[in-house]
């Protein structure tokens, strides 16, 4: 099993979610998190005063897939998320040892 964790720009989740659930992924978590690359941050000006941004509010999504349809969804999230700009995100793929479905106790594949 792998996990998915994707940081993409706030405004394309819906776009993401549904090209997954397209896909058959019926579950994922969702955080607002925020961040930066080589995107670095921005100035703003608020009542006159110029600030640095430093950190760019992002969207972070993170889902657990069987091996098989790792490619698949990654594509899926690619095409659901690119701009083409600067700051389209990152995604991360890891190993996943063990899922356990607290309320049935199944594990693994069957968890997911």
């Amino acid at each position: 099993m792998k996990k998915i964790e994707a940081v993409i720009k706030p405004f394309k989740i819906e776009e993401v979610k549904d090209a997954l659930a397209e896909a058959g992924i019926t579950g994922m978590t969702v955080s607002e998190v925020k961040g930066y690359g080589r995107q670095a941050g921005h100035t703003e000006l608020y009542r006159g005063a110029e600030y640095v941004v430093d950190f760019i509010p992002k969207i972070k999504i993170e889902v657990v897939v069987n091996e098989k349809d790792l490619d698949m969804v990654v594509e899926k999230i690619v095409s659901a998320a690119r701009t083409g700009k600067i700051g389209d995100g990152k995604i991360f793929v890891t190993d996943i040892e063990k899922v356990i479905r607290i309320r049935t106790g199944e594990e693994d594949e069957e968890a997911i």
